[in-house]
């Protein structure tokens, strides 16, 4: 049986990488903690998911709602918000099945900015099923103005850090680099 670089799934080069997201999410969510539902994570987990695919995306999301929650508070929701995250990214991932969409600046803006209440959408839908709330509209309806600020966020920091975002996905993956 030949011994390739193919049964490595990441590279050492990769792992860094990766890490280097993850700790970039976890630096933005924590020093924007004040503001509510404004941070930078969701955006980087979006972008990741463009330019090197569902797990990568995933991975970097569930590492740095595991590390912040440690600092912010590990419970139950870490699960829904893992969850929530889940949908989202793989929305985005089915959205990069489209040539359009992955060319699409306008798209992925807008995009980033509906990931916002469908995040929301997703974890009050979790939320109500988890603790047992009688009505979910209610309930819901009640986070919507979080949800808007997080859409807001998302918005912001999609026309931020896309660019640079693109920079380094090339220069790191040049064969990889899906972000036009």
């Amino acid at each position: 049986m030949k011994n390739s670089n193919k049964t490595a799934y990441f590279s050492v080069k990769e792992i860094a990488f990766l890490s280097l997201f993850t700790a970039a999410a976890v630096v933005g969510r924590t020093l924007l903690h004040p503001l509510p539902n404004v941070q930078p994570m969701t955006v980087i987990f979006l972008l990741i998911v463009l330019s090197l695919g569902f797990s990568r995306g995933m991975i970097v999301a569930i590492l740095s709602l595991v590390i912040t929650n440690l600092y912010m508070g590990m419970g139950i929701w870490t699960v829904t918000q893992i969850i929530s995250y889940g949908v989202v990214l793989a929305v985005q991932g089915v959205l990069c099945l489209s040539a359009r969409y992955r060319q699409g600046k306008i798209l992925q803006l807008l995009y980033s900015i509906s990931a916002g209440f469908l995040y929301g959408l997703v974890i009050s839908w979790l939320s109500v099923k988890l603790y047992g709330f009688p009505h979910f509209w209610p309930y819901y309806l009640q986070g919507l103005s979080f949800d808007a600020l997080h859409a807001c966020g998302n918005g912001v920091f999609y026309v931020l850090l896309a660019p640079v975002f693109r920079q380094l996905i090339h220069r790191f993956y040049p064969k990889k680099d899906k972000i036009s």
